[in-house]
């Protein structure tokens, strides 16, 4: 069921062989190693609607982070990671007494230098604040992914749930595994300052491996896994755009749709509005666009404690709050459909109407609206069904829909982007469970 086990426990038997020093000195010799496993995702229909409470629907894919945590008696925490798809290690250390006790803002400005390491020591931070943990001693974490960063498929939510599983299980801290994405979106919004949903997290402990994983977002209620038609499979095709949650895009999208949620002010989730009753009702109230300084001068605030308005920024409000009310929608037929396994050509529509509306919002790419284009020249003839962007946009993987003797058509589709762009695009095709259904290793190396 997971092919890459075998592969990080001989990574764990050599690292006395590994040519970066930290790494070989990590691990005392003798001595216990809890070894933690988390995937990625793949988004295939939802994505940025997740907060403002869609459903979603996100496949589990078979890349995944490692986390191997070694305790040792000192309050000190040592971290080395080893990326697969990037040519440099980094190490990074720090006395948990530094964390104790400082806000979350502090944390930030701590980690600025070092953004990557505040998605780990962020786990200890927040079961500090949130759960009241005192650590008397520290731990030694390495760090292995195989989730490639920056492509759209939550490599962070990935490292986040397999560091907090590790530390939870090292460290025997009771936290039931809704409570550890909870946490770990916790992580990413307040110390490492991305205003993340819950989705990415959520899969990353419930996926199950070829299942959907059904979430409702308000805020994280697991519905359903849904299989797949035997003749449908899904890809991810890498556009070699650079993505991030924490970009201004994703940040002022985010920021216009909770403005737009304050000045209709009679709802909780802004998913919860069809589309009809939108266009009746709220549409009117809302202008197309607004400036930070009038928002705050008649508002207030938003109802997002993760999200800031700036003053001096004007923001887009009626197309980002209209974008999860639709994709909503969209979402719910998604899975009609599915029950049904009928009419796979809606399915594809529906992937392409959901790739049209983060083009509205200013979250396409020029390399993910080729790849979408691309899928849509090949069609059932090629038997390919749809395409959309994922995630947070602005770059990062398309979500491909297809039959599963498709493999052929999708591979002609990198070679034509290959040869357009230049970038050869990675591509995800397999699955794998999540951190539930791994548990926990404890090894002796």
């Amino acid at each position: 069921m997971y092919t890459d086990v075998q592969g990080f426990i001989d990574l764990l038997n050599t690292l006395d062989e590994h040519p970066f020093a930290p790494a070989r000195e990590l691990f005392k010799p003798d001595r216990d190693l809890i070894v933690t496993r988390a995937p990625g995702r793949l988004d295939v229909m939802g994505g940025i609607a997740d907060y403002s409470g869609s459903l979603v629907l996100e496949l589990p894919i078979a890349e995944a982070t490692f986390a191997a945590l070694q305790l040792h008696t000192e309050p000190q925490l040592n971290i080395v990671t080893l990326l697969d798809d990037e040519p440099h290690q980094s190490s990074f250390s720090m006395s948990l007494r530094e964390l104790e006790p400082i806000s979350y803002e502090e944390a930030r400005s701590l980690f600025k230098q070092d953004g990557w390491a505040a998605y780990v020591a962020g786990v200890f931070l927040v079961l500090m604040r949130e759960r009241d943990i005192r650590f008397t001693s520290g731990a030694n974490i390495l760090i292995s992914s195989r989730v490639p960063p920056g492509k759209g498929v939550s490599s962070s939510a990935a490292l986040e749930v397999a560091v907090m599983e590790a530390v939870t299980k090292a460290f025997n801290i009771d936290v039931g595994p809704r409570d550890v994405a909870l946490l770990c979106q916790r992580v990413e919004n307040m110390v490492v300052g991305a205003p993340c949903g819950v989705m990415d997290q959520m899969t990353a402990v419930f996926g199950e491996r070829d299942r959907l994983l059904a979430l409702l977002c308000q805020p994280a209620e697991l519905k359903n896994m849904i299989a797949l038609p035997p003749q449908l499979k899904l890809w991810g095709i890498d556009s070699g755009i650079r993505h991030s949650v924490g970009g201004s895009d994703y940040g002022s999208v985010r920021a216009g749709a909770f403005m737009g949620q304050r000045i209709i002010g009679e709802v909780t989730f802004l998913a919860n509005i069809s589309p009809a009753e939108f266009e009746n009702k709220y549409a009117a109230q809302l202008p197309e666009r607004i400036s930070g300084e009038e928002f705050l001068a008649r508002y207030k605030r938003t109802t997002d404690p993760v999200t800031s308005i700036d003053a001096r920024r004007e923001y887009a409000v009626k197309v980002p709050t209209a974008h999860p009310i639709y994709e909503n929608a969209r979402v719910q037929r998604f899975v009609e459909l599915l029950d049904a396994q009928t009419d796979f050509d809606e399915l594809g529509e529906l992937m392409y109407a959901s790739h049209q509306s983060y083009t509205a919002l200013g979250l396409n790419s020029e390399g993910t609206d080729l790849l979408v284009e691309l899928v849509r020249k090949e069609g059932a003839a090629g038997g390919l069904f749809g395409a959309k962007i994922t995630g947070g946009g602005s770059g990062g993987t398309v979500a491909v829909l297809g039959e599963q003797s498709s493999h052929a058509t999708i591979d002609r589709i990198a070679k034509a982007y290959a040869n357009e762009t230049g970038h050869q695009p990675y591509i995800f095709s397999g699955s794998s469970s999540g951190s539930l259904a791994f548990g926990h290793m404890r090894l002796r190396v």
